[in-house]
């Protein structure tokens, strides 16, 4: 299982124009070749993999698959509002630990944390909040916001 976390304190990274293009090159279509890359931003091929590879290295990109859950037989998606009492990083990590959580926020208002799940069913949605989720110590409350439709979800936001 691989485990992102991104600091919000940590200073952005610079990227030059060129490494900018690659990314929205990729972000546009994740499997375009580094040679098609390289002729839309004036470099090599050996050039562009060297770039995607310090940029994925780094962490300041990702090349994913994208799947769509209901297709792979995924059919309850939802988002779970968690509040805690006492530490909210020692929840969050077990949280992490739970292979259902595909999306993991610490947050202010509200809820404590905020945990998209990706379910194959509504039986599986109430086992995991039922004998996982409000199991973990210090899981004072749930709210359960079931998708009924995914309306929009994309990952081109680009470069500043």
């Amino acid at each position: 299982m691989t485990t992102t976390v991104r600091a919000t304190n940590a200073k952005p990274v610079q990227l030059d124009s060129v490494s900018k293009m690659i990314i929205e090159q990729l972000q546009d279509d994740g499997r375009r070749s580094y040679a098609e890359i390289g002729k839309a931003v004036g470099l090599s091929e050996a050039a562009v993999r060297q770039r995607v590879q310090k940029l994925t290295e780094s962490g300041v990109m990702q090349v994913v698959a994208v799947t769509d859950p209901m297709q792979l037989g995924f059919y309850r998606q939802a988002m779970i509002g968690i509040r805690v009492k006492g530490d909210t990083t020692e929840v969050a990590k077990s949280l992490a630990e739970i292979s259902a959580v595909d999306y993991l926020v610490l947050t202010a208002g509200s809820f404590d944390i905020l945990a998209e799940v990706v379910c194959e069913n509504d039986d599986q949605l109430i086992d995991l909040l039922n004998k996982e989720i409000r199991g973990i110590d210090g899981v004072q409350s749930t709210e359960t916001f079931v998708y009924l439709k995914l309306q929009k979800q994309f990952y081109n936001w680009g470069t500043r």
